[in-house]
């Protein structure tokens, strides 16, 4: 096998795979990347056996082949080379040799035969929708999944195809982050997955502003082809809790607020909220909200900020992380907040498909 090919290339191929890379030490040739050259393309392939992901770039192929090599070693390796231009021979016992420019390395690698094929997805169902979509769902839900390992079916995102309608759901119990878009798919094809965090983390790092991005569902497997890629991963097996549930019925108030300047408010004044208490307080007023923060043995922080507001006197507390994600995550200039009381959840929306359900901290001081 030889070939010669870009540094920017092979680094941006390498790249766009490393992640998925196991660090199992049990099966050695998971901490490796499969290359197969062929047909003018490098083919980089990695798997944990849970997540696999393939990508392709142009080469310029003397000799066709496939090695498997490890993969966070070479890309090192690449990331150091002094020269645009690499040169990589691999010999009958998948030795490798790298040259670039004055530099000349040798890595030791294993063969293909034992490197676990990706699964095929012969008559599974398929969804088609544009990367933008399902880029901008994930963005606005993916920080909810919960990161506790014993609620299982938690760590992951809810994916439901239904009622012509693509709605995601994460939540960790304490919060929730919900977004529904129309999608056109066959009555036949209606159904709920739950799609692993590291999988979600993957399919980001993939999906871009334009394209097409084609979703196949088997029983127990998902796989996402997005241009030049393709990533598969086992889903979640299991119960996802009723989500419908937590979100609150009619709220009796709403308070418009600018998206950045909150973020920012709440940001600078729970600096002063203490690990125990860990909250920060709304009180709302006539066109007015006043964010505090108090903890005995740290001190205290208060800031007032200009909303539209024109209800009842009131005032409620949240974790300030749970308050901000939403926030960072959103691009619209303005969010409302609808709440009913001080006891009961608060519902952060946006105009458009979009909810986010926030357990209220009991109100100290």
């Amino acid at each position: 096998m030889k070939f010669s090919i870009s540094k920017e290339a092979l680094l941006e191929g390498l790249q766009k795979v490393q992640h998925v890379v196991s660090t199992r030490t049990t099966l050695p040739i998971l901490s490796n990347v499969l290359l197969v050259a062929k047909n003018g393309r490098l083919t980089f392939t990695t798997t944990d056996l849970d997540v696999g992901i393939t990508g392709s770039v142009e080469a310029k192929i003397e000799k066709e082949g496939a090695t498997t090599l490890p993969a966070k070693r070479l890309v090192n390796i690449v990331r150091e080379l002094p020269a645009s231009e690499v040169e990589i021979t691999v010999d009958a016992k998948n030795v490798a040799s790298i040259q670039s420019g004055p530099s000349f390395f040798k890595i030791i690698g294993l063969g293909q035969d034992d490197f676990p094929p990706l699964p095929d997805f012969d008559g599974a169902k398929e969804f088609r929708m544009p990367q933008q979509l399902l880029r901008d769902g994930l963005k606005k839900t993916s920080y909810a999944i919960s990161t506790d390992e014993t609620r299982y079916v938690l760590n992951g995102i809810y994916t439901s195809f239904r009622d012509g309608k693509l709605t995601l759901v994460a939540t960790d119990g304490r919060r929730l982050a919900m977004v529904e878009n129309d999608l056109d798919f066959p009555a036949s094809h209606e159904t709920d997955v739950i799609v692993p965090t590291k999988a979600v983390q993957e399919l980001q790092r993939l999906l871009g502003e334009a394209g097409e991005v084609l979703i196949r569902l088997s029983d127990s497997q998902i796989s996402f082809s997005i241009g030049e890629h393709l990533l598969i991963s086992k889903l979640i097996e299991g119960n996802y809790p009723n989500y419908r549930q937590v979100i609150p019925g009619d709220s009796t108030e709403r308070v418009e607020l600018p998206r950045e300047s909150t973020l920012d408010t709440v940001r600078r004044v729970s600096l002063l909220s203490s690990d125990k208490s860990n909250s920060v307080k709304l009180v709302f007023g006539e066109n007015v909200v006043e964010v505090t923060a108090n903890s005995p043995d740290v001190g205290e922080a208060r800031e007032t900020m200009e909303v539209a507001y024109g209800g009842k006197a009131m005032q409620i507390a949240f974790n300030p992380e749970f308050l901000m994600a939403p926030l960072r995550n959103l691009e619209s200039d303005t969010v409302y907040l609808d709440l009913i009381d001080e006891m009961s959840p608060g519902v952060v929306r946006i105009d458009g498909s979009f909810l986010y359900v926030i357990m209220p901290m009991r109100v100290t001081g």
